[in-house]
């Protein structure tokens, strides 16, 4: 079955960024928008209730938890974990953790866009532990910032997914894929991803729109550093 997944998506549960929509609003967005599977993926902690995979359920849409971590300041996506992955601060926490844990999905989020965050040059030094690179919504013409992305990727082997990494519900769809999974499982996904069975499409974010991102988080997180 071919689903539309997206696998880093942020709701207004998300620890670090207080977004203006509940992850019910972006299920119900997804699902009006054609969604069969989403990744759940916080900021820094581990947010997740049954609820949230029983709204998903009833809506059609297979949600998975999961974290944007950061490990060793570096930003990393991991789907299919679990509370233990708060304890997740380093690589060799990571290995250890993937070693523990083969039912996980690690994903390289936007490696090489501009940030302190991204993971740069320790994509390359860890690449065995990362199952795919992200293709980033936050790249353009005049700054490609997946062109080093998808050298990487083509130079190791691994998938190179769109996400939308969605700070506002309206980019929800900007970036997904369209995987070829035998079942609507988190495992079965995977391994069609691992595969390469999946087709991205991306709607990458112009200079006004960055522009755009940038002043309404900015605006975003001063009113909540205010309330």
């Amino acid at each position: 079955m071919v689903l539309k997944a997206n696998f880093h998506m942020h709701t207004g549960e998300d620890p670090v960024d207080k977004l203006a929509y509940t992850i019910y609003e972006a299920v119900d967005h997804a699902t009006k928008n054609g969604f069969g599977a989403l990744v759940f993926t916080p900021h820094k902690k581990f947010v997740w209730k049954k609820d949230y995979a029983d709204y998903a359920l009833g809506k059609g849409i297979l949600l998975i938890p999961g974290i944007e971590a950061s490990i060793e300041k570096k930003d990393v996506v991991i789907a299919n974990c679990d509370e233990n992955v708060n304890n997740v601060k380093t690589f060799d926490d990571l290995k250890n953790y993937k070693k523990n844990n083969p039912h996980i999905f690690v994903l390289a989020p936007h490696p090489f866009v501009f940030s302190k965050k991204s993971l740069g040059e320790k994509l390359e030094k860890y690449i065995d532990l990362f199952d795919a690179v992200e293709l980033s919504v936050f790249s353009n013409k005049f700054f490609n910032f997946n062109k080093k992305a998808i050298e990487m990727a083509e130079k190791y082997g691994k998938p190179l997914m769109a996400t939308s990494d969605n700070h506002f519900i309206k980019d929800l769809g900007r970036g997904y894929i369209l995987v070829d999974a035998k079942e609507k499982t988190a495992v079965a996904i995977f391994d069609a991803i691992k595969n390469k069975k999946f087709e991205s499409k991306l709607t990458p974010m112009n200079l006004w729109n960055m522009l755009e991102f940038r002043v309404k988080a900015g605006l975003r997180r001063l009113k909540f550093t205010l309330s």
